[in-house]
């Protein structure tokens, strides 16, 4: 008995504790509540008797904001209009006192005069770069060297000698820009021949042989790009010129390359290995596919001396060769001693001197870039190419 009167007394209290405890919630939930909108803002109601008085008055005020708002914007609006009328008549004072100051006129009033000026000052440029002639640097770090490209490949000096030079792959912007710089060669090439009362030949991008280009950082871009002519040895050259603006044509030649001989000079000691192997591909890229070609050998020395001049009569009779030298020096070998030497034997007419290692392998394609990028009476090659 007593057990069970425990047990009833223990659900009984437990029933009171949480009575108590809802009790205790629902006072704080009250106590706690936020105040409802009309008792925080205490606006007026649709039907109340000042409700319509209320509306209106808020939406006079927000009118009267907004036409606020509109009237300083239209100030300011003004003022910049000032500002550019003031800038304007600065600009033509200034286009007044200093007219030739960048050889471009601004008086848009105009569009034709716009345009005659501005192909003046392009032709300026022009006339400022490297195109027609040359100019004397003060030193030859002043010198901007080329860099060649194919229809695949652009080979840069950048990198130097002593690395390969052939930039693969090929960055996108610079390939968009050849490939642009090509495209208008074409379509010039082919409005050419269009205009002319020959007949007519379409040159295409298989036509393309080679190109180069540099830039010259206040002047512009130069490309001068070749391309197969009509012949075997002859070529047609464009050359374009973008200075900072659209790309111009300044040149469009044939370039007859049949007559031009290349006399290719190896100073030689010992060595006669590799001599053996030079002259086979001498035989095959200068003499079979070649032609016109001429090598001057200079010898440094005895030993080794008679199996050289073996060598070379043997390819002589084989390949009925004549246009060769040899000239035989009792020295210490000197490379630069023997290119000068080699060079200075020669009596003919204008050639082309190419200063060859005995272990440089060459190919026909190279000695056609050596012709189309030398000029007949000066000591310059404008572009090394991969050998």
């Amino acid at each position: 008995m007593l057990r069970r009167g425990f047990l009833v007394f223990l659900s009984r209290l437990a029933g009171l504790l949480v009575v108590a405890c809802c009790s205790v919630s629902i006072v704080y939930m009250l106590a706690c509540t936020p105040k409802g909108d009309g008792e925080q803002l205490a606006l007026p109601r649709a039907h109340s008797p000042t409700g319509k008085d209320g509306y209106e008055a808020v939406l006079q005020e927000r009118e009267e904001q907004q036409r606020d708002y509109i009237v300083s914007l239209k100030k300011q609006i003004a003022q910049l209009k000032a500002e550019l009328q003031s800038r304007n008549e600065q600009l033509k004072s200034v286009q007044e006192h200093l007219p030739g100051s960048m050889g471009v006129q601004l008086d848009h009033s105009n569009p034709a005069q716009v345009q005659a000026n501005l192909l003046a000052f392009l032709h300026s440029q022009v006339a400022k770069a490297e195109v027609h002639s040359g100019f004397k640097l003060s030193t030859e770090y002043a010198v901007v060297p080329f860099e060649s490209f194919t229809l695949q490949k652009v080979y840069q000096l950048e990198t130097g000698l002593t690395r390969h030079p052939e930039e693969k792959p090929v960055r996108k912007d610079k390939r968009e820009e050849l490939a642009e710089v090509l495209e208008l060669a074409l379509g010039s090439l082919n409005r050419a021949e269009a205009d002319g009362n020959a007949r007519q030949r379409l040159f295409t991008a298989s036509d393309f042989v080679e190109g180069i280009y540099r830039t010259e950082k206040d002047k512009g871009t130069l490309y001068e790009l070749t391309f197969k002519g009509d012949a075997k040895h002859q070529f047609k050259r464009i050359v374009l010129f973008r200075p900072f603006g659209p790309v111009m044509q300044v040149k469009n030649e044939n370039v007859d390359m049949g007559d031009t001989l290349i006399n290719v000079i190896v100073p030689l000691a010992k060595r006669a290995s590799k001599f053996r192997q030079f002259m086979q591909n001498f035989r095959e890229m200068g003499i079979q596919q070649d032609g016109r070609i001429h090598l001057t050998v200079v010898y440094f020395g005895k030993e080794q001396m008679n199996e050289v001049k073996s060598i070379l009569e043997n390819t002589s009779k084989s390949a009925n060769f004549k246009n060769f030298t040899f000239i035989q020096l009792n020295e210490e070998f000197s490379r630069g001693k023997g290119l000068d030497v080699g060079a200075r034997v020669w009596k003919g007419h204008n050639v082309v001197l190419f200063f060859c290692d005995v272990d440089i392998y060459f190919t026909a394609e190279f000695l056609n870039s050596c012709r189309l990028n030398t000029q007949p009476g000066t000591a310059r090659l404008r572009v090394w190419d991969d050998l």
